[in-house]
């Protein structure tokens, strides 16, 4: 049934200048990517050591150097206690710098980090370490592996660098998605194209939760790939205090953080802030209550471009984007960015509507230890969202509803 399934190449890639060339997979790749996570985080360390690469509100206050000395003792604790490369390493606590220091510990260490969100209820939880085979669990209480300063610099960008599991639906457990090296790369080289991310000291105060792709992929580290501070807000009542005193350049949160901010925001006109960041996991996220949303933090922030952007955690967060609302309707999803290339899939294909496919550099090759789910959500290289889109001349995707049964 391969005439189902219909590539929608790019008319145009408005925010991608780096070099992409098309793999024998037929995937789009970046060909001048650093080795690993850890190499590029290691260059940032002694290009900008001094810099503040961490602020927990009403917490603890992380150079660069500060940071990767922490971490890099977080590691050397782990390999005290047998933990090494491609073991699991769970991260399991509330948003803070504390947060920060433990997941770069696990990777220093040669491991592959597990985020597990903290607000999971504890039974969920225990599904994803048990799946995930979690050989240690860093927690949010007691005191961090400690010993001497180690980071391993073995990797390369076809290894697993990232467990990111999926969020629970009421009929689909929670699945862990591969997230090599060359994903999350890819991912960072991606956001900071498309954002333009300043190498000049951009402060992002980062309210999505860091357990999921769009807060630790493609907001943590595009921070730190480019020198940047990452602010955090473990309590968001004080984020509007945040945004004067900490000099914010760029938020980020998802539309639902946003709107519960509103109130807290209100008589507040921060003109230093550059950029707003929506991300969204699902279609709905832009919703109809997008548009009041956009309107009152327009208000709160009247110099900011407003950025959405939509991804799954198998696309490593990210895949479209629009910006400012110059196309208005809450059904829009955006144009793709980086080497995300779009297909469709089902008997509407050809003419502009089905199931939304993606590919690109960002895009997991598989689910961890489950081939059969593997198999349901991959045709070849292209990953199958499950959402149904309608996509135009211009490369623009929107929501559709979703096809009645036949018969």
């Amino acid at each position: 049934m391969s005439h189902l399934l219909v590539e929608y190449p790019a008319s145009r890639n408005p925010w991608c200048d780096n070099p992409l060339a098309r793999g024998a997979d037929g995937v789009l790749r970046y060909g001048n990517l650093n080795p690993a996570v850890t190499e590029l985080l290691d260059v940032q360390v002694h290009a900008f050591g001094n810099r503040e690469a961490v602020v927990e509100i009403g917490g603890p206050r992380l150079t660069y150097r500060q940071l990767w000395h922490s971490a890099s003792r977080i590691a050397g604790g782990l390999q005290e206690r047998g933990i090494g490369y491609g073991d699991r390493v769970a991260v399991r606590m509330p948003v803070g710098a504390r947060w920060v220091r433990a997941f770069l510990g696990a990777l220093l260490s040669g491991a592959v980090p597990v985020p597990v969100h903290d607000g999971l209820p504890d039974d969920v939880a225990a599904q994803v370490l048990s799946d995930s085979c979690a050989d240690f669990v860093l927690e949010a209480t007691g005191t961090l592996p400690d010993g001497a300063a180690y980071i391993d610099d073995g990797a390369s960008l076809s290894e697993l660098a990232l467990l990111c599991y999926t969020s629970r639906s009421a009929s689909d457990a929670p699945k862990g998605v591969e997230l090599t090296n060359e994903n999350l790369l890819s991912a960072i080289r991606s956001v900071v194209g498309a954002l333009d991310l300043p190498t000049d000291g951009l402060r992002n105060l980062v309210l999505l939760p860091l357990a999921h792709a769009g807060g630790c992929v493609d907001q943590l580290l595009p921070t730190f790939a480019v020198g940047g501070t990452v602010v955090l807000a473990p309590d968001p009542a004080r984020a509007a205090e945040a945004i004067v005193a900490e000099r914010i350049d760029q938020v980020s949160a998802t539309r639902r953080i946003f709107a519960g901010l509103l109130s807290e925001l209100a008589g507040l006109r921060a003109e230093g802030v550059r950029q707003i960041c929506t991300a969204g996991r699902r279609p709905e996220a832009p919703g109809a209550a997008a548009e009041p949303v956009t309107t009152a933090l327009r208000e709160v922030f009247p110099l900011a471009r407003q950025w959405s952007v939509w991804g799954a955690t198998e696309t490593s967060g990210i895949g479209l984007a629009t910006v400012d609302g110059a196309l208005p309707g809450a059904e829009v999803l955006g144009f793709p960015f980086g080497g995300t290339e779009l297909a469709l899939w089902g008997p509407g294909a050809e003419g502009g509507q089905g199931e939304l496919l993606c590919r690109g550099p960002n895009v997991t090759r598989r689910y961890w230890q489950d081939p059969e789910a593997t198999e349901s959500r991959f045709t070849g290289t292209w990953f199958h969202t499950g959402n149904q889109v309608r996509i135009d001349g211009t490369g623009l995707v929107r929501t559709a509803p979703v096809p009645e049964p036949l018969g």
